[in-house]
């Protein structure tokens, strides 16, 4: 599988809140999950004075772009290319150019290599949450979610359980 990148997208000014939603829906409906694997638009804090009374608000970095990290192919970028309020992808002609990690970085982004400590099979205990102290056995592990997959027994059968890395630890 080829690897994921982050990709600047034009939008409508004001539609960013509405394309980020519009691609997320669409990642569901179409089971694109392992292929885009974050829409975001970057925001920042900032105190505005008015009337002379400071008021903290969120304000977008870059007012008409979204930033989306995929794995660029004919479906992705069609289904990006495709949502209403999305003019295009940033980049000259129709190739997008995928930021550099040191781009990312600046905007506070970091790519953090995950190592994992699990495998498959091995058996984990839930640390926090709903399903904190249940027992149960990995059956899949998804890096790029820093999820895992442990199947639990409930009301007598096989439940898949999807738990962040951080809710689980090795017995």
């Amino acid at each position: 599988m080829a690897e994921a990148h982050w990709y600047v997208v034009h939008t409508y000014s004001g539609y960013e809140n509405k394309v980020k939603i519009d691609i997320e829906n669409t990642i569901k409906n179409r089971n694109l999950q392992d292929q885009i694997l974050e829409v975001s638009v970057p925001m920042q804090s900032v105190v505005e004075i008015k009337n002379g009374v400071e008021k903290a608000a969120d304000k977008k970095m870059f007012p008409g772009y979204v930033l989306i990290h995929m794995v660029m192919n004919d479906d992705t970028w069609y289904v990006v290319r495709n949502t209403r309020g999305v003019t295009g992808f940033v980049g000259p002609g129709s190739k997008p150019v995928p930021l550099t990690d040191e781009e990312m970085a600046g905007l506070g982004f970091s790519r953090s290599d995950v190592v994992v400590g699990y495998e498959v099979g091995d058996t984990v205990v839930v640390t926090a949450g709903a399903w904190k102290d249940t027992v149960g056995a990995i059956k899949s592990i998804n890096e790029s979610k820093k999820t895992i997959t442990i199947s639990v027994e409930m009301f007598g059968r096989e439940t898949p359980v999807e738990l962040a890395f951080t809710e689980v630890k090795k017995m």
